[in-house]
């Protein structure tokens, strides 16, 4: 074979092997639901949402388009921390910033259109918005903590590490009481997690749930994880 035939056989074989359906454009993705990629192309994607594709190498966007869903916020996955039941993390996120009873002194602050249980029992949307009302009474009133069994915790000040410890508590009860979240998350392996929305600039490192998840998924491997007593 003459240098220049050999030159267009080499040539064809590596666009056969670009060309390949077998062969992955990313082989961090190998072993993994393709799914969890999946271009969207949809003419009316929300402005707060990051698509599956956005991933880099070796990442996953935790999108609710798909079963990482289950590891956001929103998704209803009710448990059970310190004898009481949240349907979601983000209702436990969001009831913290509504009054604990009448001795609470946000209690007597008007606009209140739910209670701190009824918020409790919300999910995805419902309980996010129910959080942002809160934000707008509290910030008119110039009150800037949360509150969890009657501690007030100024969770974007020098309450930001405590704030943090209920949210890793309350993910690890996610987790324990909710086996298809274990095993969704064991199954993103190596992969890097990512959020599946922009974030705020003033966000804290609670808001960060894809790093939490990755620090448990660790521990999960580890044989170390432990979730608080749901009681």
């Amino acid at each position: 074979m003459t240098p220049t035939r050999l030159t267009l056989s080499l040539l064809t074989l590596a666009l056969c092997a670009c060309s390949s359906p077998e062969t992955p454009s990313d082989p961090t993705r190998v072993g993994y639901p393709p799914e969890w990629w999946e271009p969207v192309t949809d003419d009316d994607v929300p402005e707060w949402e990051i698509l599956p594709q956005a991933a880099g190498r070796g990442e996953v966007i935790l999108s609710k388009r798909n079963q990482l869903g289950l590891l956001s916020n929103f998704a209803a996955t009710p448990f059970t921390y310190r004898g009481k039941r949240y349907a979601s993390l983000e209702g436990f996120w969001q009831c913290m910033k509504y009054p604990e009873g009448p001795g609470d002194p946000r209690a007597s602050l008007p606009g209140w259109e739910h209670t701190r249980e009824e918020v409790a029992d919300m999910v995805a949307f419902d309980a996010h918005a129910a959080g942002v009302a809160a934000e707008a009474i509290l910030d008119r009133a110039g009150i800037s903590w949360v509150s969890f069994e009657g501690e007030e915790i100024e969770y974007k000040g020098r309450g930001i590490e405590r704030h943090y410890a209920l949210i890793v508590d309350a993910t690890r009860c996610k987790i324990a009481q909710n086996p298809e979240v274990e095993a969704v998350l064991r199954s993103t392996g190596d992969l890097a997690l990512r959020a599946d929305h922009h974030e705020d600039a003033d966000g804290t490192k609670a808001w960060a749930y894809y790093t939490i998840y990755m620090l448990l998924r660790d521990e999960l491997r580890a044989g170390t994880f432990h979730a608080p007593p749901a009681e």
